[in-house]
């Protein structure tokens, strides 16, 4: 063990120690080694016995004595912890009673779930939880044209893999007739009118910050209007519209559409409507009735607050607080349905599961665990600081709690044959992590070994190497085939530590390596590689979906019985 890090483990050992009434564990001093240093994984043995002769020294001193030595090499370990208020980087709701909160999270059901929706669901349930009061989960689902009950089934399992539960589970959909009610209600309180103009002159008479003559129609008029949107027009040709301000700088307050035609028939509904309410008449009143007292979204929908404070106090309704947080995106990673339809149409993304994408579904397949996505997330707060994250962030979290569970596995890729003489053995047994009990695995051997490429290629005759819990070998043979022979010494300084499989044992999976999918703005040809390697035969008897961590490879998720999917270094 070199001078720093025997340091590192001496300082480890006493801030322990002296935590915990004067004693530690080597053990744990050992995990957090590898916790902070995982170049270390591969030397355990090396520097297991030095971190127990470690411990054990400073097992033998008194608190009195830990505490001196600390003061004097270690002050900083003293230095009082900086007291975080709020909890995980969520600040205090304003206006909040405990027991009294009410959050909501309702996604539209037009595509699958991504890292986007993670945000907003952990963020609402993160409050509701907090203040002890009660989260919502409701499908906004008045838009035919777009919804269909195969994404609404995605968003549901997604949530539920991430382990979010909800109070109360409902459609926006349900309350088609209370929307209808106060669209009424509006145009008797002359806030709203029917416009039948051209889409163009809509949009030209907006940034114009033009009235358009429809705007001036009495009451009777509009109602009228309004049974004929039931029966009479055509979609696109009349839409409701509340009566805001045309000359206001907040363009979403230029009389803004409340209600429109959509033909299409809708997933659980049918044809049992055709006039359906925009997103900002819907949110406004739904988060009303349902007694939402803090709602959070993304800041793209900001300026909206405006309007959905002005429906609410013209009929004169209850509002929520309104918040605002960033959108989370992960680089070369877009979650755009826009982006990802097309490259699963062209083929170039296999489908919402593909290991490159930040979807919900693609990130349980690529071995991300949800308790790390919670974490990540939570870490950010509720900034609205743009979030353009690298997805090595998420993988820092990840690790954390896939390297407890993980087995070890030997994997070789670029196989070459090795031949080993004087093995007196014909099986080994290893252990399956480090440091956890997680049991120990019996590998059947003869002489005849697979070693990987990278490995061979820096053989020379007479050197030596370490096969990984099996023993130092005499490189003899040099060629396409490789031949050393097993030698008696123990000796692992300076020598190079590598790890096989049998060959009559072998068995061989497709390796799934997903890389960046875009580089700025370019797909990225070369986002996904697939390799074939060989593994041990204990991978057949490992479950579909649980995580192993390759030796001297990486985290990586078994996908099936022939295939795995690289998660992380």
């Amino acid at each position: 063990m070199d001078e720093e890090l025997r340091k590192e483990v001496r300082k480890l050992s006493l801030q322990n120690a002296f935590e915990h009434g004067g004693k530690t564990q080597d053990k744990i001093i050992l995990g957090k080694i590898l916790g902070t240093k995982p170049e270390y994984r591969t030397k355990v043995k090396e520097i297991a016995k030095d971190i127990s002769e470690i411990v054990n020294l400073i097992n033998q001193l008194s608190p009195e004595e830990q505490e001196k030595e600390i003061n004097e090499n270690f002050p900083e370990l003293l230095v009082p912890k900086e007291k975080i208020e709020g909890r995980e980087g969520l600040p205090e709701l304003k206006d909040a009673i405990q027991g009294k909160v009410i959050t909501r999270f309702p996604p539209e059901p037009n595509g699958y779930p991504h890292i986007g929706h993670a945000k907003a669901a952990i963020i609402n349930s993160e409050y509701a939880k907090m203040y002890g009061g009660k989260f919502i989960l409701r499908m906004d689902d008045t838009n035919p044209e777009a919804e269909r009950m195969e994404y609404h089934a995605a968003i549901k399992v997604g949530l539920e893999w991430l382990g979010i539960e909800f109070d109360l589970v409902k459609n926006t959909s349900d309350d088609m007739e209370i929307f209808y009610e106060k669209g009424l209600e509006l145009i008797n309180l002359g806030k709203a009118y029917i416009c039948t103009c051209k889409r163009e002159d809509i949009s030209k008479n907006r940034r114009e910050r033009k009235s358009c003559k429809c705007s001036m129609s009495d009451i009777g008029k509009n109602h009228k209007n309004w049974e004929k949107m039931n029966s009479k027009y055509k979609a696109g040709e009349a839409i409701v519209r509340f009566r805001g301000d045309m000359k206001a700088d907040n363009a979403v307050m230029r009389d803004p559409v409340l209600f429109r035609i959509i033909d299409e028939k809708h997933y659980t509904l049918g044809e049992k409507f055709r006039v359906w309410p925009s997103y900002d008449m819907a949110v406004a009143i739904e988060d009303s009735i349902d007694g939402v007292t803090h709602a959070f979204r993304s800041k793209e929908f900001e300026l909206r607050k405006e309007l959905i404070d002005e429906i609410l106090d013209t009929l004169k309704m209850r509002k929520p607080q309104q918040g605002f947080f960033s959108r989370l995106e992960f680089k070369g990673m877009p979650i755009s349905k826009r982006i990802i339809k097309p490259l699963i149409e062209e083929g170039k993304v296999s489908w919402y599961d593909d290991p490159r994408l930040p979807t919900l579904e693609a990130l349980r397949r690529r071995g991300i665990k949800p308790e790390a996505i919670r974490k990540f997330i939570m870490s950010l707060g509720l900034t609205k600081a743009n979030t353009l994250a690298p997805f090595d962030s998420l993988e820092a979290f990840n690790r954390k709690f896939v390297d407890a569970q993980s087995i070890r596995l030997f994997m070789v890729s670029d196989a070459k044959k090795l031949l080993v003489r004087n093995l007196s053995i014909s099986s080994v047994e290893i252990p399956n992590h480090p440091i956890n009990d997680k049991g120990k695995r019996k590998i059947e051997i003869d002489e005849k070994f697979y070693i990987s490429g990278e490995d061979a290629k820096d053989f020379k005759e007479g050197a030596r190497v370490r096969l990984l819990g099996l023993g130092n070998i005499l490189i003899k043979k040099i060629g396409d085939e490789f031949e050393g022979e097993l030698t008696n010494d123990e000796d692992t300084k300076e020598i190079a530590k590598i790890q096989w499989v049998p060959q009559k044992t072998a068995h061989q999976i497709k390796m799934i390596i997903p890389k960046m999918l875009f580089i700025e703005e370019e797909f990225n040809e070369d986002s996904l590689e697939e390799i074939d390697v060989y593994t041990e035969p204990y991978y057949l008897q490992l479950k579909e979906g649980e995580e192993i961590q390759f030796v001297r490879f990486g985290y990586c998720r078994k996908d099936s019985q022939n295939q795995a999917i690289f998660t992380h270094k």
